[in-house]
């Protein structure tokens, strides 16, 4: 993470509830050559201490975790290019401001028969947003159907031990130049959402 304390002032239950509302992220293991790295939608515990994820079986991380391994899960959010001209002040240079967060702890595989509790219980959540659309449940496909997908991928489970949070939103530049940027974010800013960037940078002129 960014490695500014400035930008890290964020509480680890806010980040969890950030990263709990995404509900996606990248998931990073050491594999035998390198980084191993999937995108994956997750589904966090009610009380925030687990993230289970689903994985197809040929996915490389599957292969290494015969044994339970140290992992990383990056939740990215809204971001967008920050223009130097963008602040009215001298002497500044070009960068990106940007929401994330990283989840630390323990990935290992779960039983297989846990796997159908797992798509029912992630299923359920996404769908929960799409009110008052009559949610989708395994129950609508043939029994045959959905034991033959779900032998096809794995539960695996993060039982997380560190929550790190990064908002950086300008908060090292004067309220005037932080307002002034934010307002050019919303007119020309690019990245994902950046509207939601420039919100964010005028909800520190309150903090």
């Amino acid at each position: 993470m960014h490695p500014n304390p400035i930008f890290r002032q964020t509480p680890p239950d806010q980040a969890t509830e950030f990263a709990r509302d995404r509900a996606f992220g990248t998931l990073l293991v050491n594999g035998d050559e390198g980084p191993l790295a999937s995108h994956v939608p997750f589904l966090l515990s009610e009380d925030g201490k687990t993230a289970d994820i689903h994985l197809v079986r040929s996915n490389p991380i599957v292969r290494a975790l015969s044994e339970p391994q140290k992992c990383l899960l990056a939740v990215n959010g809204a971001d967008s290019y920050i223009s130097p001209d963008w602040y009215g002040l001298d002497d500044q240079v070009p960068t990106w401001n940007y929401v994330a967060a990283h989840l630390r702890g323990t990935l290992e595989k779960l039983p297989d028969d846990t796997m159908r509790d797992m798509l029912d219980r992630q299923s359920a959540f996404f769908e929960s947003r799409l009110l008052p659309k009559t949610p989708w449940r395994t129950e609508k496909m043939p029994g045959e159907v959905i034991e033959r997908m779900m032998r096809q991928i794995v539960p695996v489970r993060l039982t997380i031990t560190s929550v790190d949070g990064t908002w950086k939103l300008a908060q090292n530049k004067t309220a005037e130049a932080r307002l002034a940027a934010s307002n050019e974010v919303d007119k020309h800013g690019f990245g994902l959402e950046p509207s939601t960037i420039g919100a964010l940078m005028r909800a520190t002129l309150t903090d």
